[in-house]
Parts: C-alpha cells; structure tokens; sequence
C-alpha cells in the first residue's frame, strides 16, 4: 500500500503517509502537558502514526478558549512536552507542535486571559457570532474584541513559541491557521477590515501569516507547515468564492516558495459548517482540486472525512502525499496498525467525555480506547 511507504518531510523521514491532526481534548494540568497526555500520544506513536500534530498548542496566555488547553510558552510548559516527544520518538513516530492564537473566540474572563493583563485581540474590533464559555457561569458568547494594534507582537510570540517547541524536542511546528482562529481571521475580510498594511487587499490580508512563517522558519528551517481550510465556516468565517480562491491562492502562491514541509489542506464539511440567521456560514467547493495545483513545490497533506480507501487513492495517484485522520485518531490509538491490518475502525466514541469535565476520570474518552487485538 502507498500508505505505508516511507517520507522525506522537511528535514526528517516519516515511516508512512498517515498522520495524526490536532484534536483538541483539554486534559492538561493548567495549560502544563502531563502523564495522562504522555499516555495518549504514546498509544497512538504505538499505533503506527507516522507524524503525530499535536492538540492546538497556545503560545500566549493572551488567546485561551478551553481551560485545561496546554500551552508552550513557559518552561514548565516546554518539559512536559519534552517528556511526551521522547516517548513519541522511542516509539518511532515524528512529531509536529500546532501553534495556536485564537484571537476574537477568546473571553475576558477565562482565567488564563484575564492572568495575561491584556484584551482580547482580533484583526479588527469585530465579533465572532455564537460561541459558548461553558467553564464560566452563565455560559457567555464571544464578544467584541479589541482590534490589536501591533501584529508584530504576535508574530514575534509565535517565534518564541517556535524556539521553546524546538527545545521541546518536536520535529517541527505547524501554524495553525484553519477553524477561524488568529491567522484565518487575518485571512478572511468578513473579519478583518483593517486599513493598515495588514488588511484590505487579499496581499495585505495574507501577510500575517506569511510573516509568521517566515519567523518560525528562522528556528526550524524547512520543518514547518499550516495548516488551512478555506472552505471551513466553523467560528463565523467564509467569503464569496471567488474572493475565497483570490486569497488562498495568493497565499499559496507565496507559500510554495518558502520550502515548507508541507501545507494541510482542509476539505469542507457540512457537519462542520455553523448555521447563522437560518444560513450556512461557510463557502462550499473542492478544496484539493482547486489548491493543491499551486503547491507545486509542497507536499501536500488531506485532512478531513477522508476514508482509509480513499487515502490510499489520494497517495497511489500523487494527489496527496499524505493523509490526517482527526476524529478516528481519538477514538482508537491503533489506526493506521489497524488500516494496514485491514481492520475496521470501530470504536463507539464516548461523546460526553470527549473533552474530559472538572472532577471526572481524564481517561474517560480518552486513553480507555482499545487496539484491536
């Protein structure tokens, strides 16, 4: 099977095409990565992933939306992952760190917000609709933030972040610029409608993220990658088509010459796609077919719905070099042992633990998955 045949990725080799996103599952010790952490990502290293990405990983305390969501910006922060990456290499996996600023789904109140003394950032002072804080009392929606006056200072935090992912021991690091967190916001014009160079034309909406990469390749070289779904309408994002193809394709086109080691292109998901005033928020079409041509020059990952069949097709036939599961990554550790067994993926997922509750079992819908035998 193409699947599982060997990868040069950036600067390191990855043992198969079939890789483990980022899945949020909020089971840190107050933003530290801990045992029950190590636990999870070491089952699934065991259970074959070649690259493992890890859960959005916070690079601020300015940006929180879970309360136990870990982070990477002190160094009691950076030796819990240490732990975890060890373990993940002596299993024979790579692993990738997913950098994370949420912006405008932040809250004023989440503790850790409130702890880093500064509002809550967006591109421009406009709010997300929807949301629920369900960790604070009387479950608040997102709120208008504050347009941030600087983007440099974020940029500069993700190159931190990057240095501390590095002595972390992670392979690589992936900006997590999907799901209508900071850098899609900059992206899409719906929520940014700044004047400055940072806004306006689909150059000026790109340059946030072209810049963050560019100082995250000044600490990992080729070992970074970002992650985008440009038809996703998850936290109120989406533009018309054509201005949809205009921005990613100029981002792109910027991205291919930068020797990324590879790009995750989303697919879209109507399951995933919100609904606001009785309308879909986000702009359906094939992603793939309509931005992997650009990436001439860039591996190109396929996230989203994608079927162990339909992963082989998308390697066999040089449309992807590889593949990440997210949602059949939580809900067994083994699957890509599993895949190459030819087993299926089975697992009836414990929905109501998916992200763990205060005062209840962390392993519950989490570690207590079984391999197949």
């Amino acid at each position: 099977m193409s699947l599982f045949t060997s990868f040069e990725l950036g600067s390191t080799t990855v043992s198969n095409r079939i890789g483990m996103s980022a899945l949020t599952r909020n089971r840190s010790t107050a933003t530290v990565p801990n045992a029950i952490m190590l636990e999870y990502y070491l089952q699934r290293a065991n259970g074959g992933a070649g690259l493992i990405v890890t859960e959005g990983t916070l690079i601020t305390r300015q940006g929180t939306e879970w309360p136990q969501a870990p982070g990477i910006w002190n160094e009691e922060q950076i030796a819990g992952w240490k732990k975890i990456t060890d373990a993940v290499h002596e299993a024979g996996s790579k692993m990738y760190c997913q950098l994370w600023h949420l912006g405008r789904v932040s809250h004023p109140d989440a503790p850790e917000q409130k702890a880093a003394g500064v509002p809550v950032y967006a591109p421009s002072a406009i709010s997300a609709r929807g949301g629920k804080f369900r960790f604070l009392e009387g479950h608040p929606g997102y709120v208008t933030p504050t347009e941030l006056p600087d983007p440099a200072v974020i940029i500069a935090q993700f190159k931190q972040a990057a240095i501390n992912a590095k002595e972390a021991g992670f392979d690589g690091v992936e900006l997590h610029g999907a799901n209508g967190y900071l850098v899609a916001q900059f992206l899409d014009s719906t929520c940014n409608q700044r004047t400055d160079q940072w806004g306006g034309s689909p150059e000026n909406r790109a340059r946030f993220a072209l810049e963050s990469l560019k100082v995250l390749i000044e600490v990992f070289g080729r070992d970074v990658s970002i992650k985008i779904n440009p038809a996703g309408g998850y936290n109120d994002m989406g533009m018309p088509l054509q201005e949809t193809i205009d921005t990613f394709g100029y981002l792109l086109r910027e991205v291919d010459k930068m020797g990324l080691s590879y790009v995750t292109l989303v697919r879209h998901s109507d399951a995933l796609d919100p609904e606001y005033e009785g309308k879909k928020r986000a702009t359906p079409h094939d992603v793939v077919a309509t931005f992997a041509p650009i990436l001439a020059n860039t591996p190109v990952f396929v996230n989203c719905g994608v079927t162990p069949e339909e992963a082989e097709t998308l390697v066999s036939s040089n449309t992807a070099a590889g593949v990440f599961f997210g949602f059949n990554w939580a809900t067994h550790p083994d699957v890509a042992n599993r895949i190459k067994a030819g087993k299926p993926l089975d697992n009836v997922p414990n929905i109501p633990h998916l992200y763990g509750a205060e005062g209840v079992d962390p392993a519950l819908g989490y570690t207590d998955y079984k391999a197949f035998a």
